[in-house]
Parts: structure tokens; C-alpha cells; sequence
């Protein structure tokens, strides 16, 4: 689909809107994650304000360390909880999913908050010694 309507965006003011790189987001495309919507006359890749939204799921799910995979099963329960005419089973499924990566990001939110505060106790030991370095006693 090639469109240059104004209802898109391009890949700079997704990258700008989403705080990824224009590479990152053209990744996300190669790997099949979040594809743009359309294409300008031009052939450059055209994003939604939908697609800007998927991509905000994997930039959270990244530092949770998510694999590709994950992410893009994700997106695809996040896809099948919204539709309306799926079935219970794919909604059940999808459900089962979502739980699983909920029990996975608190899990990962529990160790970068140990990580922080190791990094937070590190920065403390340093500020302190270098004032006593930068304030030797008389």
C-alpha cells in the first residue's frame, strides 16, 4: 500500500516519538516484528499511530530482556485479546500468555531494582571517597 496522506509517519517521527534509533526501529521491521503500516510513493516505510504503540511494547519489553520471540508472541496475544471474533480458545491461550510474561517482567523488574540499588550504593562509595580525596584532613 503506498500512501502519503498525513495520517502517517515517517520512520524519523516514529524513532523520535518511540526514543529508539531509526536502525532499531528498521530491525523491529527485518525481524517481522512491527512491519509499517504503508509505504510513500517513494518506497519509504509509513508508520500508524498504532504501529507507534506496538513498538512502545517491545522498547518496555526490551530491558526486561525479552527475547524476539517473545515479543512478537506477545504482540500477537495483544493482537488476538483485541479482536473481537477470536475464539475462546486463542483468547484463553493468549490470556495464558500474557499472565506468563506478567510473572516474567516482575521478575526482571525485581532484579534491575536489586541492579539499581547495588549501582546507587556504588555511586555513594565513590562520591564519599572522592571528597575525602578532594578534602584531605588537616
Amino acid at each position: 500500500m503506498q500512501v502519503d496522506d498525513g495520517s502517517h509517519m515517517q520512520i524519523g517521527e516514529v524513532a523520535q516519538r518511540t526514543e529508539l534509533s531509526i536502525r532499531t526501529v528498521r530491525h523491529y521491521d527485518d525481524v517481522g516484528l512491527v512491519t509499517p503500516s504503508a509505504r510513500s510513493v517513494g518506497g519509504f516505510r509509513l508508520y500508524t499511530q498504532a504501529d507507534v504503540e506496538r513498538l512502545l511494547v517491545i522498547r518496555r519489553m526490551k530491558p526486561l530482556n525479552f527475547t524476539l520471540a517473545e515479543m512478537k508472541d506477545l504482540l500477537a496475544a495483544l493482537d488476538v485479546l483485541d479482536d473481537p471474533e477470536a475464539s475462546d480458545s486463542a483468547r484463553r491461550s493468549a490470556a495464558e500468555f500474557l499472565r506468563e510474561c506478567h510473572a516474567k517482567a516482575e521478575q526482571s523488574c525485581a532484579t534491575l531494582r536489586r541492579h539499581l540499588t547495588f549501582a546507587e550504593e556504588l555511586t555513594t562509595l565513590l562520591s564519599t571517597r572522592g571528597e575525602a580525596i578532594s578534602h584531605p584532613a588537616r
